[in-house]
């Protein structure tokens, strides 16, 4: 198949049996670049980057878009609420779920799936959990906000994931 991120399009395929979330974890750790030795800060993200400190910050973390859809999608968090709390945790369950199962069990599985996203949904969520546990050291189970919502004025108006744009910017240079 084919896997679309931004303007560039991408030949993708997995197994026919469904994906193993050992060999999604291992690809989101290297992609992400968890082990990068070139860290020369006392606390780094993923390749090599300083991690800003942490802090309180990441004791009350919001984390929006892709995260809310796919943990949606997964079934642990309503789709019509505005907010939840989940634990980083409720990620990698989720994917241990759906990567036990090939394309047309996850599709039977998760109907509410698009066509586009079912062959993606296990990596998404491995991703998610291996980026916010190894790539930002957040404890895997801390509770964590996911916004797909917030309120402005008297509306609710659609939250977006800024961090996203930024590795993508950071990845490209």
């Amino acid at each position: 198949g084919k896997y679309q991120y931004g303007d560039d399009t991408f030949e993708a395929s997995g197994s026919s049996s469904g994906a193993t979330y050992s060999k999604c974890r291992a690809v989101a750790v290297r992609a992400l670049k968890v082990d990068e030795p070139a860290c020369t800060h006392m606390k780094c993200t993923f390749g090599g980057v300083w991690n800003g400190g942490g802090g309180d910050g990441q004791k009350n973390l919001f984390v929006a878009s892709f995260f809310y859809d796919r943990a949606a999608q997964a079934g642990f968090v309503n789709p019509k609420a505005a907010v939840a709390k989940v634990k980083p945790s409720d990620f990698e369950e989720a994917a241990r779920r759906v990567c036990k199962l090939n394309v047309k069990e996850a599709h039977a599985t998760y109907p509410d799936v698009s066509e586009e996203d079912i062959p993606f949904l296990c990596m998404d969520l491995v991703y998610q959990h291996t980026l916010l546990v190894d790539g930002f050291g957040v404890d895997p189970y801390q509770d964590i906000t996911l916004v797909k919502k917030v309120r402005y004025g008297n509306s609710f108006v659609e939250a977006a994931w800024p961090l996203g744009s930024a590795i993508e910017v950071a990845s490209s240079s």
